[in-house]
């Protein structure tokens, strides 16, 4: 978003009375959002940070059904995020797209052939998956050939289903922009300092603009709080003697070349200490994960501690033992912290997905735990409750049938990226690229390339032209400020294209400070951030 349409944002922020006010810029409050904002009502979003900047980044980047909740008898939340998947699918098909997954098994494992089978199959009617996406069952000599590297002592077979993978951040930016489009105004870079009460109600809530540097206050007639893993620093805000709702618990992953670890299929497989983890082929790369560790550390920028490394490591080579990766086989990684609620004397892997909301005397309304993939139905639970409050019925929620910005059919995908290479590749776009801008910003890439037509003539050199009309595009519609918001979650590349970040982000800086009218300090300082996120996600203490 440019400089002028935050400013006008900011006046609306201030002048209007909003129905609903949702503190919180990752999946669940921007599904708020945009499920308020198609019913009707008035939405303003304050994001404290960068939107995705927590949770919905840092995630296993999957929209998968919870196979392992079964082991706990959650049969509700298996059945309801289960069935979402396919409804995500449809809504933002160049985001979210299926993906076979092997589920290799071992004699004395954490899961037998048996139950394996059983658990697949009241996974696949509990979940609805369509007749060609159920599990099959492959024997041991089955599965050694369909993954050559495998581990295969004890080897008793191995299921294939279907998974959904996803870029995470880029599913909360297209859910964003479409409560945008439907008339939610939506800001980043808003910190939520306190409450104003009247008759002991919640009226407006004060932000600090950290772009502006100056509070505002923003009245609404209802509060809701999706702050992800600073729900209970919300709630204390409100009420300085709050109780604990959640459990942090961290989880981290590892990104690797394809070419150091090759494989065929996403693999979901036992650590051999009772938990699970994905290896999990994305283009070029390889990703590893994820750890479940309690956590009590800044909530804002965990760490990946060699540790966590060391663990991952020694469960992906205990898998493929022809392998033998080390820390130096590492490019980058990622940590992220899951706002799980609190049970008692339960350990990380023990404690429930489900989500919760609560409400507190003076009307702030908190939703916390849940996954990314149940987040439109976390959203429908929400806003179902303020509708009811403010209009005495829930009325309907839409978003189960809204396509989300950006959006192409399956279908379509291959002749849309066929079409626009045949257009782009006058100003420089290679194949690759397309398919990389197709499948990050879907229909919306024709802008992008539209703007690198106007910098034909001026930006000659075509590696920055193509960089230049990327960041004009997210700048004027996807609300970056810096560098930072652009390489990690507008685009993923700091995980997964380092070397491009490397390469690029000292002009993206410039161009960036030139479409914002920046100051030097400022330029300096986003420069410096990024530079200790680069080195962060190769550090391992």
């Amino acid at each position: 978003m440019s400089a002028n349409s935050r400013e006008q944002s900011i006046e609306k922020l201030e002048s209007e009375v909003f129905d609903l006010v949702v503190i919180g810029g990752g999946i669940t409050g921007a599904g708020i959002a945009l499920d308020a904002a198609s019913r009707g009502l008035s939405v303003a979003l304050l994001e404290k940070y960068d939107f995705a900047g927590g949770t919905s980044s840092r995630s296993t980047k999957l929209i998968h059904g919870g196979l392992r909740y079964l082991k706990q008898l959650e049969l509700g939340l298996v059945r309801k995020v289960g069935r979402e998947r396919a409804v995500i699918h449809r809504l933002a098909p160049h985001l979210v797209r299926p993906v076979p997954m092997l589920l290799p098994v071992y004699r004395n494992g954490s899961l037998g052939r048996w139950s394996t089978t059983l658990a697949l199959s009241v996974y696949d009617r509990l979940a609805g998956v369509k007749k060609q996406e159920r599990f099959k069952w492959y024997g041991p000599k089955e599965v050694a050939n369909m993954e050559p590297g495998l581990l295969t002592d004890e080897l008793q077979g191995g299921a294939v289903y279907t998974e959904y993978r996803t870029d995470d951040a880029r599913l909360t930016m297209a859910v964003l922009k479409s409560a945008s489009g439907a008339g939610a105004v939506c800001l980043n870079y808003m910190l939520v300092k306190d409450f104003v009460r009247e008759n002991n109600r919640l009226s407006a809530v004060l932000a600090d603009d950290l772009i502006g540097g100056k509070m505002i206050t923003v009245r609404g007639k209802l509060v809701v709080s999706a702050a992800g893993p600073w729900v209970d620093e919300i709630r204390r805000i409100e009420n300085k003697s709050s109780d604990k709702k959640l459990q942090l618990t961290k989880g981290v992953h590892l990104v690797l070349k394809a070419e150091r670890f090759q494989i065929n299929y996403p693999v979901y497989a036992d650590v051999g200490d009772g938990r699970m983890f994905f290896i999990i082929p994305r283009g070029n790369r390889v990703y590893i994960g994820t750890t479940d560790t309690l956590y009590a550390g800044p909530t804002e920028n965990p760490q990946v501690t060699k540790d966590d490394a060391d663990y991952l490591l020694a469960a992906a080579n205990r898998l493929f033992p022809k392998q033998h990766l080390t820390v130096k086989d590492i490019i980058s990684s990622w940590a992220g912290v899951r706002p799980l609620l609190f049970e008692e004397g339960k350990s990380p892997s023990e404690l429930s997905r489900r989500d919760e909301i609560w409400e507190t005397s003076s009307g702030l309304i908190s939703i916390a735990g849940g996954k990314l993939t149940g987040y439109r139905t976390m959203a429908k639970e929400v806003v179902d409750k303020v509708m009811f409050k403010l209009t005495g019925s829930k009325s309907v929620c839409k978003t189960e049938s809204l396509l989300l910005d950006g959006y192409v059919s399956e279908q379509e995908l291959e002749a849309l990226i066929t079409r626009l290479k045949g257009e782009a590749s006058q100003v420089g776009f290679s194949h690759e690229e397309i398919r990389r801008l197709v499948f990050t910003y879907g229909s919306e890439t024709e802008l992008i390339i539209e703007q690198a037509y106007t910098l034909h003539q001026e930006v000659k050199d075509q590696e920055k032209r193509i960089l230049q009309a990327e960041l004009m595009y997210c700048v004027q519609f996807e609300w970056v400020r810096n560098i930072s918001d652009f390489f990690i979650r507008r685009t993923g590349m700091l995980y997964f294209d380092r070397q491009r970040v490397l390469k690029q982000y000292l002009p993206a800086a410039e161009i960036i400070a030139e479409l914002l009218d920046q100051q030097d300090g400022q330029t300096r300082e986003d420069i410096a951030f990024l530079e200790a996120a680069l080195s962060q996600a190769v550090t391992f203490n």
